[in-house]
């Protein structure tokens, strides 16, 4: 039995080896029809396209469309979302949780629309996209960039300012985590994506929300305090400062360099020319543009949730009018566009030069801002 199971071995070896070979052969003959198959249809698509046939109608048909595709998209995600109403915003998030509204509500809430609106609005958010029409647009990756700022600027506030009571004070659990989530890689495509980092942000301002108006529970805070205002404002003083200046650089001009202007003993740390030439570079007008018009789309509902929540503060400061003044310096901004495109004419030449109005809204609403500063600071 032992002879015969020998003999069968190699016998079964052999029929295996041949059934393999048989396999191997036939699926060897698959992959070369399969390959002639394609090779052959591509060559015939090749003559076919070189002669104009009927291929070639329907592959310039389908490019046809799909670049028409692109471009209705491509104007279409380009439009700026429209200003929403901040009270309007707030009466439905209390429907929604149950609540009655406190102090600091309508500022927490207009903080989460913004940001929501910068990742739901039209294409959702377009600064890391990989494939177009995103790709190719980079207006409303600016518009988004404007918007983002103020988005972290405010979120730092609340949780250094706004939700303490002094520099001792814990900060807020839920404001703590938020803050670092909106201050992520604003382009990062995954691994984490920039969304999923900015949702996670939203997610905590939500549940600071639901603790500040919990009447049962005193966890979370919201202080509206003359100083915590001041605090905010001047943040936001130097980027709308920042704005104005490099909106009207679209120009170009020489200016004195006053960096050490009203201190006799102050230094710099490298040397600078006396005057040099400021000009943004022609590629860069419409990105700088876009940006100080997201960046005015987005303080402006801040600033409007600001008239409500600090509305005491205001009135006996007697400063509540400055603030209105800057809000419609704001709303100024954000008038409809009817030019496809941002026209950079010089000064007083012939075309308009948008980025020059803008400037001057910005201009106007920074200087009023330091104007309710000084007030905040008087007794």
């Amino acid at each position: 039995m032992l002879a015969d199971g020998a003999r069968a071995a190699p016998q079964d070896a052999n029929q295996f080896l041949h059934e393999f070979a048989m396999v191997s052969t036939g699926a060897r003959k698959t992959w070369i029809g399969i390959r002639r198959f394609f090779r052959d249809q591509s060559a015939e698509l090749s003559d076919d396209l070189r002669r104009g046939g009927p291929a070639a109608k329907v592959v310039a048909i389908g490019a046809l469309g799909l670049f028409l595709v692109l471009i209705f998209l491509g104007i279409y995600w380009s439009r700026s979302p429209e200003v929403f109403d901040v009270d309007a915003a707030t009466r439905a998030e209390m429907e929604n949780l149950g609540r009655e509204p406190v102090t600091g509500a309508v500022t927490t809430v207009a903080l989460i629309q913004v940001a929501e609106t910068l990742l739901d609005k039209p294409g959702g958010y377009l600064t890391n996209d990989i494939t177009p029409p995103g790709l190719l647009l980079d207006n409303m990756p600016s518009w988004e960039f404007g918007v983002l700022v103020q988005v972290r600027d405010l979120s730092k506030a609340m949780r250094e300012s706004f939700s303490r009571s002094q520099s001792q004070s814990i900060e807020n659990e839920a404001l703590a985590k938020a803050e670092p989530r909106f201050n992520f890689d604003n382009d990062s495509w995954a691994l984490p994506a920039s969304e999923s980092e900015y949702r996670d942000g939203i997610g905590y301002l939500h549940i600071y929300l639901v603790r500040l108006t919990d009447p049962q529970q005193n966890r979370a805070q919201f202080f509206s305090r003359a100083d915590n205002l001041r605090s905010w404002l001047t943040t936001v003083e130097t980027r709308l400062g920042s704005l104005s200046q490099r909106l009207s650089a679209s120009v170009g001009q020489r200016r004195l360099n006053t960096d050490l202007a009203g201190d006799g003993v102050a230094v710099r740390a490298t040397p600078a020319p006396v005057d040099e030439l400021v000009k943004t570079p022609w590629l860069e007008v419409d990105d700088v543009f876009f940006e100080a018009r997201g960046s005015a789309w987005a303080l402006l509902h801040f600033l409007r949730a600001v008239d409500r929540d600090f509305a005491q503060v205001l009135q006996n400061k007697n400063a509540r009018v400055s603030l209105q003044q800057i809000i419609r310096e704001l709303e100024a901004t954000q008038q409809p566009m009817y030019s496809p495109m941002v026209l950079n004419g010089s000064g007083f030449g012939v075309f308009a030069n948008h980025s020059l109005v803008m400037a001057s809204y910005i201009s106007r609403a920074h200087a009023a801002l330091a104007d309710l500063r000084a007030l905040l600071a008087q007794g």
